[in-house]
């Protein structure tokens, strides 16, 4: 059996949070059951590394017809979540990590992807950034349109197992094991409590 390889240190790294917001949590619209158990690790990544740290906010349009194509049956359907419906409170990041903002920073996206129609990718040019290490919601969704963009944009990409969360089990373990198995070079799947070994900058 090949010996498992020890994690690179982390270099120019930041920690990108992805959509850890109320309308994902307890009682939301896209209620995510494992936003509750994954939260302390999420907490504790960003006290950690507070200024390194930028979470994203999936912003809903103000109307399903604010949106093109095929985004609008999308928003059809969930037309609870629409800003026009919608009380704004759900978009916020859950309570326990606004406090880390500012100095963390936020971004806000209007897809799944977190480098579309945002500014994240220039924001990481400017911070000379190499590796984002990613944690937050969904696994199977904005989590994995975000981690195939930051693929092809060249970056590193490490993944904390233990700080995702899905609302979907099947699709979160199958994105497990497509990582470690057809992305081996450039995605890395890590346990919160691996990070401070490769991950010595702390803010």
């Amino acid at each position: 059996m090949a010996e498992a390889k020890r994690p690179e240190p982390i270099v120019n790294g930041v920690h990108l949070c992805i959509d850890m917001q109320n309308i994902f949590f307890r009682g939301g619209v896209w209620e995510t059951p494992w936003m509750e158990r994954v939260l302390p690790a999420v907490v504790d990544i960003s006290a950690r590394y507070t200024a390194r740290t930028i979470f994203t906010r999936f912003i809903t349009p103000l109307h399903a017809q604010d949106r093109p194509g095929r985004w609008q049956r999308y928003f059809t359907k969930w037309e609870c979540a629409v800003r026009s419906k919608l009380p704004s409170e759900q978009l916020e990041l859950v309570s326990a990590l606004r406090r880390f903002a500012p100095p963390a920073a936020v971004i806000d996206k209007p897809g799944f992807s977190a480098f579309k129609g945002s500014s994240l990718a220039s924001l990481l040019m400017d911070k000379g950034v190499e590796t984002i290490l990613v944690t937050g919601a969904e696994t199977d969704v904005c989590v994995l349109a975000t981690v195939l963009d930051a693929v092809d944009l060249g970056l590193r990409v490490v993944i904390v197992e233990d700080a995702l969360c899905s609302s979907f089990d099947a699709g979160h373990d199958a994105l497990m094991t497509l990582y470690r198995n057809r992305f081996a070079e450039q995605i890395e799947l890590i346990g919160q409590a691996d990070i401070p070994t490769i991950w010595r900058e702390v803010s």
